[in-house]
């Protein structure tokens, strides 16, 4: 029996109303659903962060952060940090807010990324949490762990230190670790206000020790005598210098003091002149310092920024490191602005007077000399997976910057060879390391900044590393022998 025709057309509209009241919600659930959540006037984002269950973070095949039921109503789901401290500079921690990788990749580990969403979308439809993507990081886990125990066994009480290794090829980023660190558990979801009172004594810190802020990628240090890497390097460029020419290493007056700036010895490459290889390798404080007078503080610190200098260096998504610096002027406290004068110009060179940099971007200078003059981008994570083992993302390496020729990559790599073998480093021969020592003063009752920058292994080199820790002694002989043993884990994969 046939429909009248009025009855058929209401139907037909009601199908129509219908349908289009599906398309909506799929629309508002769906492709919305991330604006929704995030609009300051929906008071449920605050409680519904703590209801589902986060993506993991693995590296290494090794899980190292994952939600678990916490037999509450709320947070019915709390995060757990394995190794907490020794993988916080990169993981961070969440607790609603959240820092590092936890921040970075927030949308896809809580579900609410639209490459989850708009897979998931009868999930949406439904009412059915998406769940949250798994994250791999680059991190090597034993390298790191052996980076953490080693800056907390070898720098004095009360100070820092970070090491950091990148695969010179790719950029990845296979240590990253920072003493002293925190434990990301001590702030995660189901320590309720403890958590946040933890959170708020550890923003506070004490003295020069700030919890949050990590020493690998966040914080910055003079890096003393292994930013003669970037003065040699602009060197090469702007005087027209190579490995073998002749320079003066003898004593240098400084033209607005008077005063003299000192090398750590007058003998051997030191006493005089000699060439740039040799001056290096010895580290003559007098050679640098001309260097710089010669090209002076602006081309010093543009040629600098072609390393990364002079810029906050993104690893992810919303995650930057700190900002190295190489000043053609300094603000004192009264917000008088001085131009960086000759003097100061001099002792930049030698990465003293205002030069700061982190470990991250000393381990980019090296990985320059060791990769033909390429620095890659670096980065933490390598993939990102559904639920379902689909790929929703994986890193490509792309390159940051080429600061020096492959040449002149080529004879640094020769210099910091000679570091090794005939300098201020003979100590670490056999550690299959070369690179270069740094010792920076930072002012009357504050311990050394204790620098070893370079590559391994020393043919044909992969990594690129810093490694810096405060205390009495040099760079050779205390940071070193930590990048020595550090390198030693990574080789082993």
């Amino acid at each position: 029996m046939n429909m009248d025709k009025p009855v058929r057309r209401v139907a037909i509209f009601a199908m129509l109303l219908f349908f289009g009241l599906m398309v909506q919600i799929n629309y508002v659930q769906g492709s919305q659903a991330e604006d929704l959540r995030t609009d300051a006037n929906n008071s449920r984002q605050f409680t519904d962060v703590f209801n589902h269950p986060r993506g993991q973070i693995s590296a290494g095949g090794e899980v190292l952060v994952t939600s678990k039921p916490t037999g509450k109503d709320n947070p019915k789901y709390g995060r757990t940090y394995k190794d907490g401290p020794i993988f916080a500079p990169v993981t961070g921690y969440f607790n609603g807010g959240a820092s590092g990788v936890e921040r970075a990749y927030n949308s896809l580990l809580s579900g609410k990324d639209t490459r989850i969403t708009q897979q998931r979308w009868f999930d949406t439809f439904i009412g059915k949490p998406a769940d949250g993507a798994n994250l791999e990081l680059t991190i090597d886990p034993e390298a790191q762990r052996t980076a953490y125990q080693l800056l907390r066994g070898k720098t004095s009480p009360g100070r820092r230190g970070g090491a950091v290794v990148m695969d010179v090829r790719t950029g990845a980023l296979k240590v990253a670790a920072s003493w002293p660190s925190f434990d990301p558990n001590e702030v995660a979801p189901q320590q309720g206000e403890k958590g946040g009172k933890r959170l708020e004594q550890l923003n506070d810190g004490e003295g020069v020790i700030k919890p949050l802020v990590d020493n690998a990628l966040s914080q910055t240090f003079p890096p003393g005598s292994s930013y003669k890497t970037v003065t040699a390097a602009a060197a090469m460029q702007e005087l027209g210098i190579d490995s073998g020419s002749t320079i003066q290493t003898g004593q240098l007056i400084l033209p607005e003091s008077g005063r003299p700036l000192p090398n750590s010895h007058d003998s051997g490459s030191c006493a005089g002149t000699a060439p740039l290889r040799g001056a290096f390798a010895e580290s003559c404080n007098t050679s640098f310092g001309k260097m710089a007078l010669d090209m002076g503080i602006q081309q010093l610190s543009d040629s600098s920024g072609k390393f990364g200098f002079g810029k906050r260096i993104e690893l992810e998504p919303d995650m930057y490191a700190a900002e190295s610096s190489v000043p053609v002027s300094y603000t004192d406290a009264e917000g008088k602005t001085t131009p960086t004068g000759q003097d100061g110009t001099a002792r930049s060179g030698i990465g003293q007077e205002n030069v700061r940099a982190t470990p991250l971007q000393m381990a980019m200078v090296a990985a320059a000399v060791a990769n033909e003059g390429k620095i890659m981008s670096p980065f933490v994570v390598q993939k990102v997976r559904a639920k379902d083992q689909s790929e929703l993302y994986n890193a490509s390496p792309e390159q940051f910057a080429q600061p020096i020729t492959g040449g002149q990559a080529e004879q640094l790599e020769d210099m910091m060879r000679a570091v090794i073998s005939e300098g201020t480093a003979k100590n670490l021969s056999g550690m299959r390391i070369a690179g270069k020592t740094g010792t920076a003063e930072q002012g009357p009752g504050n311990p050394n900044a204790r620098w070893f920058i370079g590559f391994s292994p020393v043919e044909n080199p992969r990594y690129a590393f810093a490694v810096m820790t405060e205390g009495p002694g040099s760079g050779g002989g205390d940071a070193g022998p930590l990048a020595g043993a550090i390198m030693a884990k990574v080789l082993q994969k």
